[in-house]
Parts: structure tokens; sequence; C-alpha cells
């Protein structure tokens, strides 16, 4: 049975994935509406790659362009000693193992983008969150902390690590998240360094700080990873965090008091561990998870915005190819996106022991290969196979050509479906 009224889609988080999904739901006719938790766009971050298939989906939502304007431009970078000698310096692109046709922007600047891009064509609701999932089989009942409960079609959990949606419909997160071994903390400094679009990293045993500039800020960002097992404390207690971090780099050298400091004032501080997300199933009844609350593959991956960009256009493309029908539609997106999730995943896992080194004799020696580098002739090899790596996961798939933008319908069963199951997992906060 079918109807005219346009099928209407709930994205809880407006980041990345949320309005990248937003803006091709709309593309194929459907009413859409964004919740995100936080009062306005979130301005915060650190800088992403954009690379491989993710480029692909970017240009073909038209959004490249700015992407490039907004571009760190990052020109150098090197490892410096506790002194702030640079012992080895490289050019950016080798530093990110970057390639023609990619480009790096800050976090916070993609996610303006793309609210720019979407919110005269779709309904943002800042300030609000989802409190409760009731999937009926024909729609979802969903309540929030703020406003009115409301019936949609679908609902999608773009809501990242942490995701509420994920917890309402799957269970709690403790199920699926693995933990990798180590913790990342970002956040804006002074830029006393005098940098101009470098970026500079200090090494210590079981630990990185990294301090970078970019065009049109006259600050800085720090970024500081350490090794450490699961720790206990509340992902929204920022004092906790801070102390956790302060802690962890107590003994550090070169510039690292000073960016702890700075951390204690940030107003975009973020901390969280690497983990992953790890799930047999993305999706259940009506209900579908995206990006980072599906397969977070943490930030040690560098390909979290990638995978968001391109799960937005292959499960939007899914619906569309599918008429709308959920049910096909979230089983040919998960087969479509998991051997590139898959891929990426193994790289993050694979990536933080060689990020964060255990030993000062093997810092010095990483120093002295990268030092050596310039100078040796089969440098180039070096840095393509390097970028070889790296790209192996920003094309782990092929995007589909999908059909024309259309009109949906609302998708309806023949017969009335059960409710989902698990109730426990259903209930308010």
């Amino acid at each position: 049975m079918t109807t005219t009224r346009r099928t209407h889609v709930l994205i809880s988080g407006a980041g990345i994935a949320g309005p990248a999904l937003a803006h091709w739901l709309h593309r194929y006719g459907y009413a859409v509406t964004v919740v995100e938790r936080a009062p306005q766009p979130r301005t915060g971050g650190y800088k992403v790659d954009i690379r491989g298939a993710a480029v692909n989906a970017a240009q073909r939502m038209g959004v490249m362009g700015a992407v490039r304007r907004a571009s760190t431009d990052m020109r150098t970078g090197a490892y410096v000693d506790d002194g702030g000698r640079r012992v080895a310096t490289l050019p950016a692109d080798i530093f990110g193992a970057r390639v023609d046709g990619d480009d790096e922007i800050m976090r916070g600047d993609l996610a303006r983008i793309l609210y720019t891009h979407t919110r005269d064509d779709v309904e943002y609701v800042f300030g609000d969150s989802i409190t409760s999932l009731a999937d009926d089989g024909t729609g979802v009942d969903v309540t929030f902390t703020r406003t009115a409960p409301r019936r949609f079609d679908l609902v999608v959990g773009a809501d990242g690590l942490h995701s509420t949606v994920r917890r309402l419909a799957f269970g709690d997160e403790s199920r699926y998240l693995r933990h990798l071994g180590a913790y990342i903390s970002a956040f804006s400094v002074p830029n006393e360094l005098g940098l101009d679009r470098e970026e500079l990293y200090y090494a210590a045993p079981g630990a990185l700080a990294c301090v970078y500039s970019t065009p049109d800020d006259a600050g800085a960002k720090a970024m500081l990873c350490f090794r450490s097992p699961r720790l206990a404390y509340d992902h929204r207690d920022t004092d906790r965090q801070r102390a956790l971090l302060a802690d962890a780099f107590a003994n550090a050298g070169w510039q690292v008091p000073g960016l702890l400091a700075a951390s204690r004032t940030a107003e975009d501080f973020y901390f969280d561990g690497l983990h992953m997300i790890e799930m047999d199933r993305w999706s259940r009844g009506r209900v579908v998870l995206l990006g980072d609350a599906a397969h977070c593959a943490s930030p040690a991956s560098g390909q979290g915005t990638g995978m968001a960009l391109v799960g937005a256009y292959v499960l939007a493309g899914e619906l569309a190819a599918a008429g709308g029908d959920p049910l096909t539609a979230f089983a040919r997106y998960e087969a479509e996106m998991r051997p590139y999730v898959t891929e990426n995943q193994r790289m993050a896992e694979n990536f933080v022991p060689q990020m964060l080194l255990g030993s000062r004799r093997a810092i010095r020696f990483r120093h002295l290969m990268l030092r050596m580098l310039p100078h040796m002739p089969w440098k180039n090899l070096v840095a393509k196979k390097l970028a070889e790596d790296v790209q192996r996961g920003a094309n782990a798939i092929t995007l589909k050509p999908y059909a024309s933008p259309y009109t949906p319908t609302t998708w309806e069963p023949a017969a009335p479906q059960p409710a989902i199951p698990e109730p426990a997992a259903l209930c308010a906060d």
C-alpha cells in the first residue's frame, strides 16, 4: 500500500553525517528533520581529511569547491625534541599521505558548510534530543527532551560515537564499543610559536603532542594523544577529562605544560577514547545508524569524516533505489558499506601502536629515518608507499550512480509488523 504523502525522516545529529544525509534525502524528495543536542551548529574539532571516495561524494553534493576554499593549506610538518628543535621536517602532503584531489579541512568548517548547504531545505531543531523510540512497523513514535512527541516514517542515528539512537534501539554502547588502548584530546590554544600553516609533533613514550595553525585563525590548535587502558569517567564531564589529560602528560617536556594550561579554559575542549564501534547490523525495523554511530573507526583511521560522507550518499541512494522500502534499502546499504568500513577499522587498529611509540629509542629511530628521507634516492617510492597504504581505505568502495532524484511515497508493509523487540532498550532516559 502506498500513499502520496512525503516520507518524513528524523535524523539525530547535525555534525557531518546528519546534514550530508539530509542533503541527499531532500534531493530525493523526502521531508527531513534534524535534531541536535547542541544549541547551535558545533564549530570545534580538529582537522579532518577528505580523500578517495569521500571526494567523489562531496563533488556530487556540490560542496567540494567550498571545502577547497576552506582548506587548512598545511605547508610542512616537523618533529621536535624537548627543546623545540626541529629534528625532522617534511612537506605536509607526506605527513598526511595525501594525493592529488584530496583535501584537509577543519571539522567545524565542514559542519558549517554542510549546515549552510541544507538549512533552507531541512528542518533543524537545536538544543533538543531524543528520549524514546517506539517502532510499530509502520512508523516510529519519538519523544524529545524539550519538544512535543512526533511520529516519523524513519529514524536515523547520526549522533556519533556515544549515539543516543543506538542506545535506545540496540542497547547500551558497552555491547559494541572496543577500546584501542589510547585517548585523544583537541582544543584551541594561543599561537605562541608563531606557526604559519605548519604542524609540530612532540613524541614521548606512549604519548604524542601536536600543535598546528591554519589560515584565517589567529590562534592554533593542539592535539594530545596518550596510551591508556579504558578509563572510567562521564563523557560529558569536561573537568574530569581535563584532569585525566593533565595526569597523562604530567612529565612531558617541550610546550606541553603550556598546552595543558590552555586546555583548562578552552571552550572547544574535546576528549575521548580511541574507540571502535563494531555491530553485527546497523538497522532495526525503521531505525538505522549512520557514520560513527554505526561503525566508528576512531580518529586513528583518519577516515571518520570520509565514511560519514560516503555512508550518507549510499544510504540515501539505496532508499531511492528501493522505492522507499526501508528493509530492502537498509540491507543493501549495509552490504555496500561493510567492506569499506572493515578495511578502515583494520587500518585504525594497526595505526595506533605506530602513532604512539613505546620507547625513547623507537622515537629516536623514527626521527632519524624521517630526517634522512629527503636525502634518500628512493624517497619518492617511500612517499608513494605511505600514500598507497592510506588510500587503500579511502578507496575501498566505488560509489554507485544512483537513480535521478524523485519524490518518494511512504512505503508501508502489506500487513502490520510487530513492534521492535527489546522494549527495555526503547524506553526513555
